[in-house]
């Protein structure tokens, strides 16, 4: 934004000065010419450019010859950006005037920004021929030479297939010349070439604005950016080819495959926010059929891990789970926190805790997140329970069962067990077991207390939630430090 101000304010002393110029040298301009040339003035300095170049495209019409018209209409130009509109009018600024020193510099100032070295030393040289002691004109043709020797040692770095080199020298240009198509076009392929491709797509954006009707770098830009798993950026970019030609064969076919596949991704993720994991198994099913296209292959992966979590997290066969996220772990050689925890959670319902425990320690190394220690407190919990009573394991019932799974096993395992109705020989061991399978049966279908248990809490163990509900837990109120406390004995006469 600074930048910008001060270029404005650069082209508008360059516009004062020319009416000095412009008034000592032809005082009998038409009062017409004269007053679209005062209005676009006015309008130029308080930012409205398109109005001002207006009034001087009327300034041309009314006289085809006045080499100020030309001057300011260049200034518009540049002020908006284009570069290669200012061009032809700073061209027909010299060639109506040749001694027109400001229109010379201006013209130079723009052929070195788009690295034509060649013109801009000439226009540079000339200024100098007229004011030998000019020393912007002198620094401007120092930095013309220096770049055009910077630019042929990069273009040799780059034959050489040195591209980090190049890169670094055609940087540098690039800051002088930063409208130099061809040195942008030649970076973005050094990025590309040593696999950059994030900083490739910048330049190529670059280029793509500077060429008209530029299809063909919108095509390019939206398949890289596809291979990089950018759907939604890539239509916007082969959008941009369709504006430019909406019968271009490559865009359109292009355009309908990221168009199809934003649309799958995009279910993908409101179906996973939304808990419907049917939806989003199934989308991800349909994203998966593109793996013989090597250039989805990030959006391949993507998938494959949102087939896992989609299954965690779904309540598929804890079995299957399991193997589709090894899948991805052992396919990919990735260690996705989601994947691993979607795995961990199907572990959980294996009552493989061992292994869910691993899974999450893993997870943490890439993600130091609530949920991941939440995790591994949890997994904990469920493995120092499992030495305890596992009201699932008394009920014979999986972790993912509903309630009225539960109750029809314990109906069945009440007939059996209860005291009264057993024909064993051992009525403890009868009554013991229907006091678990009753305790398993008041656990697993309230809620709360279901939700507890499967934290690795039992809501039913008086001490265990002695110990969660006292404040003072693992803190001795009569402690001395290092949980050295004072003993007390009372005696009783």
């Amino acid at each position: 934004m600074i930048q910008r101000t001060r270029s404005l304010l650069y082209l508008f002393v360059l516009i004062v000065l020319s009416d000095v110029f412009f008034l000592g040298a032809n005082g009998n301009t038409s009062d017409i010419v004269n007053d679209h040339l005062d209005k676009g003035k006015q309008l130029l300095a308080a930012g409205q450019l398109s109005d001002a170049l207006t009034h001087f495209h009327q300034a041309i019409e009314v006289d085809p010859n006045n080499y100020l018209s030309y001057f300011r209409r260049a200034t518009g130009y540049l002020a908006m950006g284009k570069s290669r509109a200012a061009l032809p009018d700073l061209s027909k600024v010299t060639e109506l005037k040749p001694d027109f020193i400001a229109a010379r510099m201006q013209r130079g100032n723009v052929l070195l920004k788009q690295g034509d070295f060649d013109d801009a030393k000439q226009d540079f040289q000339h200024v100098l021929r007229s004011e030998p002691s000019n020393s912007e004109a002198q620094n401007q043709l120092d930095v013309t030479l220096q770049m055009a020797q910077l630019y042929q040692q990069a273009e040799a770095f780059y034959s050489n297939q040195d591209y980090p080199k190049a890169i670094e020298l055609f940087s540098t240009v690039i800051e002088h010349c930063p409208w130099s198509i061809k040195a942008r076009e030649l970076r973005a392929n050094s990025y590309l070439e040593i696999h950059d491709i994030s900083k490739g797509v910048n330049d190529l954006k670059a280029t793509a604005k500077l060429i008209p009707d530029n299809t063909q770098a919108f095509l390019q830009i939206s398949r890289l950016l596809y291979s990089m798993g950018d759907a939604d950026d890539s239509l916007v970019n082969i959008r941009e080819c369709l504006k430019l030609d909406p019968d271009h064969k490559e865009c359109h076919a292009h355009y309908i495959k990221v168009k199809k596949l934003a649309k799958q991704l995009e279910t993908i993720r409101d179906a996973t926010s939304q808990s419907r994991w049917n939806d989003c198994l199934e989308k991800a099913q349909q994203v998966l059929k593109l793996s013989s296209d090597s250039s989805s292959a990030t959006f391949v992966q993507r998938a494959h891990s949102s087939l896992c979590t989609c299954m965690s997290r779904g309540k598929s066969p804890a079995k299957d789970t399991i193997e589709t996220c090894s899948e991805v772990l052992r396919k990919y050689q990735t260690s996705d926190a989601e994947v691993l925890i979607s795995r961990a959670e199907a572990y959980i319902s294996n009552e493989d805790y061992e292994a869910a425990l691993a899974d999450y320690q893993r997870a943490h190394e890439s993600e130091d997140s609530n949920r991941v220690h939440d995790g591994i407190k949890r997994v904990q919990k469920l493995i120092k329970q499992s030495k305890k009573r596992d009201y699932y394991k008394i009920l014979g019932v999986r972790r993912s069962a509903n309630k009225a799974e539960v109750l029809r096993a314990f109906r069945k395992l009440a007939i059996k067990w209860h005291p009264d109705k057993y024909e064993g020989d051992d009525k403890k061991k009868a009554e013991k077991m229907f006091i678990d399978i009753a305790a398993a049966k008041e656990v697993l279908t309230d809620p709360e207390k279901r939700a507890k248990f499967d934290a690795g809490d039992d809501p039913l163990d008086a001490e265990e939630q002695a110990q969660q509900n006292n404040p003072f837990n693992g803190f001795n109120p009569f402690g001395g430090g290092n949980n050295q406390g004072f003993t007390f004995r009372f005696h009783f006469n």
